[in-house]
């Protein structure tokens, strides 16, 4: 019913930048909190930012200052701008949604993931 679609990912190296995006598609009635995680090899999935449907946001302390959120609500997409990236970024980033289908609650939606290597 609803789909997360994230592209952007790659192999970048140390000191360069990326940037994610993630279209939102279905039958949607409102998107609330859309957010980007990531998770490592061997580590649990960690949020990295989070942007609410008015534009308020938040940042993990590892990304702060380099990562930055925004969204085009008239696309139903967010996007994660991702600068000086270091090796310990590499992961694959997925994008979550907190969505509502008409005639029912907001629930919890996810991307399929986009990896990002980062080299040193």
């Amino acid at each position: 019913q609803v789909q997360l679609v994230e592209s952007g990912g790659g192999l970048v190296q140390a000191g360069g930048s990326l940037r994610l995006s993630c279209a939102a598609s279905g039958f949607i009635f409102s998107i609330h909190t859309m957010a980007w995680y990531r998770q490592a090899p061997g580590k649990q999935r960690e949020l990295l930012a989070a942007i609410t449907s008015s534009g308020s946001t938040n940042y993990a302390d590892s990304v702060k200052g380099r990562f930055t959120i925004s969204r085009d609500n008239a696309k139903n997409t967010v996007y994660l701008q991702m600068n000086s990236l270091k090796p310990e970024d590499t992961a694959v980033y997925y994008c979550h949604g907190y969505i509502s289908l008409r005639w029912s609650s907001p629930t919890n939606y996810w991307g399929q993931g986009t990896q990002v290597t980062v080299s040193s």
